[in-house]
């Protein structure tokens, strides 16, 4: 695996385990435990998009509590929903 594409995968390890709230912290890190090795480059690009985002909506979307914009309705909120479920 080329040096950036670990470099980028380590700053996202960190962004989702640091996120501002503990809920957050708690499923976005899980997220990151179980899948971030797996994820392709267009991929980690829609996971740092997706990062930019309210913690207040992104927990929200991710529990399903409200619908997640058509922007952000991606492989990757469908794969960190999932592991909101394991909760």
């Amino acid at each position: 695996m080329p040096d950036f594409l670990n470099t980028r995968r380590k700053r996202l390890w960190f962004r989702c385990h640091h996120m501002g709230t503990a809920e957050n912290d708690v499923l976005f890190g899980r997220f990151a435990e179980r899948g971030l090795e797996t994820l392709d480059e267009a991929q980690l690009g829609r996971l740092e998009i997706l990062l930019e985002e309210n913690d207040t909506d992104l927990f929200a979307w991710a529990t399903e509590a409200c619908p997640v914009p058509e922007a952000f309705d991606t492989d990757i909120m469908k794969l960190i929903q999932n592991t909101s479920r394991v909760f």
